[in-house]
């Protein structure tokens, strides 16, 4: 795929204005100075950013608040309602890898507005299909819109603010991690007022994924054309290929990828059971899981601009696995006694997600590069997570207690920290063809 496929979310260039010279993993169309136009088109960028963000995961938030009251409104069954939970990861992994192809096709731009107009759909739809076949194909659909948007984030990212990785990373990553614990935290009291139809409940963050799409509107509106491109954004000169599959970089952000995002699930699925089974009151439990979850709303601004000033950022990622460490040993030893401290520390850890989707952008030297890595490590890593959150289940039934599964979950840091080192290395996969 040519770096130029993708150069239809850069800003428009002055054809009279010489463009400054090219930063190291700069685009040509980022670097060319616009004017007023240009500048307004960038805030409607960021602007589609946080929204886009805030509507990446209230549709599996949303529903876990709920899944009590769907299931018993559909006469779904156990083994169903745990298919949903492990759904979204298959998901992600499926329609991810298809991001890239559609980018080159038409745009990013107009496939992250297709994706908010998917995810708007699906939710608009799921809660009144009338029955469990309907509701599972409603909410693919709209899985598939947060697939395409997980991917093309860093590259809208890489593409449009390539010199500011690191704060548009952490702008994106908080807003998103403010999705999370927004739709967690005010789903069920929001149902409540709506008179306690949970099919409302559900149905009114279609709404705030529909306002997402007026931004991206815009944007695809406004397509321009860069250097050495046809009209239509097709490239006319590409550069050598990259074999993602060859990179030791994108296995190394794969298995690390894959390896947070395990512990993500398992924290936001059972945590709250095992303070629960620890004697902590079901409210406390669940007012737990929201500070864990907001712990990621500050500290996901903070960490990639760090990340973006080191020239390794393994430390980092060892550094978060250690408070994951330190978590897991107090959940094992005192679950109750020390509740919130073991809370802020799994929310600390968890904050290895934006660590992760930093280090993408900063992998490849070409936005082109970015969308084949950012396709490759989420379908990859989603696809590795998809075991762990059963696996846990299965030893909690089993061993009837929370010793060997928060043992299983200790152990797979310390592989997370080993790949988390190599993949913070400082080099671009582009140089491992």
């Amino acid at each position: 795929m040519a770096d130029e496929d993708l150069a239809t979310l850069g800003p428009d260039a002055e054809p009279a204005t010489t463009p400054r010279p090219l930063e190291s993993g700069e685009d040509a169309s980022a670097a060319r100075p616009g004017g007023g136009e240009a500048r307004w088109l960038s805030r409607i960028v960021i602007a589609g950013i946080v929204l886009a963000a805030l509507n990446l995961r209230p549709a599996i938030t949303s529903l876990g608040a709920l899944l009590k009251e769907v299931r018993e409104g559909l006469g779904m069954s156990g083994t169903v309602a745990g298919l949903l939970t492990s759904v979204p990861s298959l998901c992600f992994a499926v329609f991810g890898i298809a991001a890239p192809r559609l980018a080159r096709r038409f745009g990013p731009g107009a496939v992250v507005c297709g994706g908010m107009a998917a995810i708007a759909a699906g939710l608009a739809l799921r809660p009144f299909t009338g029955g469990t076949a309907g509701f599972l194909a409603a909410s693919a659909l709209a899985l598939a819109g947060i697939a395409v948007g997980n991917v093309l984030m860093p590259v809208v990212i890489k593409s449009w603010f390539p010199d500011r990785v690191g704060p548009m990373t952490g702008l994106y990553s908080m807003a998103l991690a403010l999705g999370t614990s927004l739709a967690a935290a005010v789903t069920v009291p929001m149902t409540a007022a709506l008179g306690g139809s949970w099919q409302s409940g559900l149905a009114v963050w279609a709404g705030l994924a529909a306002v997402a799409v007026l931004p991206w509107l815009a944007v695809v509106r406004r397509r321009p054309a860069a250097p050495g491109a046809s009209a239509d954004g097709a490239g006319t000169a590409a550069e050598p290929p990259v074999r993602i599959t060859s990179s030791p970089t994108a296995w190394a952000l794969a298995v690390f990828f894959g390896l947070q995002a395990t512990a993500a699930y398992v924290t936001m699925g059972w945590m709250p059971q095992i303070f629960r089974d620890a004697g902590v009151s079901a409210g406390t439990a669940g007012v737990l899981l929201a500070v864990t979850m907001a712990m990621g709303v500050p500290l996901s601004f903070v960490l990639p601009r760090l990340a973006t000033r080191m020239r390794h950022q393994g430390p980092l990622a060892v550094g978060l696995a250690a408070c994951g460490l330190a978590g897991y040993a107090g959940l094992w030893l005192a679950p109750a006694a020390g509740a919130w401290v073991w809370a802020l520390l799994m929310g600390i850890a968890n904050c290895s997600f934006p660590l992760a989707l930093t280090m993408i952008g900063m992998r490849s030297s070409s936005s082109a590069g970015v969308a084949k890595l950012s396709a490759f490590v989420q379908s990859v890593g989603y696809l590795i997570s998809l075991p762990g959150p059963l696996l846990v289940g299965a030893l909690y039934q089993h061993s009837g207690g929370w010793g060997l599964p928060i043992a299983l979950m200790a152990g797979l840091l310390v592989p997370q920290m080993a790949v988390g080192m190599l993949a913070g290395r400082d080099r671009r996969i582009e140089d491992e063809r």
